[in-house]
């Protein structure tokens, strides 16, 4: 049995930090603190092309009359799962049942299968739809379609095989169960859109994570499948905004320097180290070149924009989870205040989280090591995934679910594109290629032999 890891419930651990700590330098109450500005990426607009096995390759068993009937049954009650029943063509599928052709009823049922384990395991939505959408997902390797599908065919599980592909979180489970309740379309597109975000991401989170949901503006620890720490977050700015993401983390970081990005030099550092090289001097800013050339750094005190830690999580958007000196913005409810990165509450009982608990260090080391002022990095025994969500209808606290403000706009586009064809099967079936010898020698292409049937699939 997959163990499953609660993220919306009363953490069970605590870390207990020496009074080492409180040694550690004082922080400076500024404000518009400005940390490293996010790395805006191209969204994703291509779908994966889909892999083509031949029947050969598959070696799928034919279609029994009662498996055919146990996968209409499901595909009527996909609704349930956050899909639609008529994007698995369950007309064709009963008339095939009914037809008592053996073949047709092979072609059908594989391609009405495929297609509902493809958006059951990766989602529906396209990825034109999925926007600042970078998070990676296994599932494909570790859940492949044609191996399920046969075993499902040999051992009469088709049911089963399909709601084996849900994800195992209970937030997911939540979700669903809220969705035969809801009492709106609107609702229930909500709903649907965020089971859909937790079918975008590994099936299984694993045990040991750090997850910080955007829109509930929290972060938290999750170790051994349990929560230890739940800490408020300021996350990107509309304009500048966080993108979803999930980086292996392999350390952390105290007492860091924070080296400025270009946007933020030419925002003010920079005319202030022309005009007034003392006053940044004071704030701790080291140099060299100037004018484009100019490279600024921020060495490690109470003004540094980074604060006493920062999460090693190596990803091209520059996106990280650090301490801040502006310790007023976690007083907002609301607080998209950032450039794009992840400032995080409490930095000190965090780091010491990830110091402890994932870099095996005492929490005298630690106490020390943040102390001393000195940049100092604990890697972690074993790097672990850091996940940034985007989940705007979550567990309630006293049950149900609750609906949070979708700040950058991302649920619109996914609620758009139910009203039009989701992803293509991941996997389709080609027929062999007939034992021809041609007389006239032609070049191979993809298409050759190959013509499209019912919901996407290549016969």
């Amino acid at each position: 049995m997959v163990k499953k890891s609660p993220l919306f419930v009363h953490p069970s651990a605590a870390l207990l930090l020496p009074l080492a700590l409180l040694a550690s330098p004082a922080l400076a109450q500024t404000t518009n603190v400005k940390e490293d500005s996010v790395v805006l990426q191209p969204d994703k607009v291509k779908d994966d092309a889909p892999v083509v096995e031949t029947m050969t390759q598959a070696n799928l068993p034919d279609w029994s009359v009662a498996n055919a009937k146990a996968l209409l049954g499901v595909v009527q009650s996909v609704g349930d799962e956050g899909l639609f029943a008529k994007d698995y063509d369950p007309d064709a599928l009963q008339a095939a049942i009914d037809g008592g052709d053996q073949d047709q009823l092979d072609r059908v049922a594989t391609d009405s299968f495929l297609l509902l384990a493809t958006h059951l395991r990766d989602g529906r939505t396209p990825n034109v739809a999925r926007k600042q959408w970078f998070m990676t997902d296994s599932d494909a390797q570790t859940e492949p379609l044609i191996a399920l599908l046969t075993s499902a065919l040999t051992t009469n599980t088709i049911p089963a095989a399909l709601a084996g592909l849900d994800p195992v979180h209970p937030n997911f489970v939540a979700l669903k169960a809220a969705l035969k309740t809801a009492k709106t379309p609107a609702d229930a597109n909500a709903i649907r859109v965020n089971m859909e975000r937790w079918r975008w991401m590994p099936r299984d989170l694993g045990d040991h994570y750090v997850v910080s949901n955007v829109p509930e503006y929290l972060t938290r620890v999750i170790h051994g499948g349990t929560i230890i720490a739940t800490h408020k977050a300021v996350v990107g700015k509309p304009s500048t905004p966080t993108p979803q993401l999930n980086p292996m983390a392999t350390g952390i970081i105290l007492n860091p320097t924070w080296t400025l990005p270009r946007s933020i030099i030419a925002e003010g550092i920079g005319a202030t180290i022309a005009n007034n090289p003392a006053r940044a001097r004071a704030q701790g800013y080291t140099w060299t070149g100037s004018g484009k050339s100019l490279s600024v750094v921020q060495q490690p005190g109470a003004n540094n924009a980074l604060g006493v830690m920062k999460m090693e999580m190596l990803n091209p958007h520059a996106i990280y989870l650090h301490d801040t000196p502006s310790k007023g913005a976690f007083a907002a409810a609301a607080r998209a205040f950032s450039h794009g990165c992840i400032r995080t509450e409490r930095a000190l009982h965090f780091s010491g989280l990830m110091a402890v608990y994932f870099a095996g260090r005492s929490p005298e080391e630690f106490g020390e090591a943040v102390a001393s002022g000195k940049t100092t990095k604990f890697t972690f025994e074993q790097p672990f995934p850091v996940y940034v969500a985007y989940w705007t209808v979550v567990p309630g606290a006293k049950g149900g679910v609750t609906k949070l403000a979708d700040i950058y706009g991302r649920d619109a586009p996914v609620v758009a594109s139910f009203a039009k064809p989701g992803r293509a099967a991941a996997v389709v079936i080609s027929p062999n290629p007939p034992a021809v010898v041609p007389t006239v020698p032609v070049a191979a292409t993809p298409t050759t032999q190959v013509g499209k049937l019912g919901n996407g699939g290549i016969y």
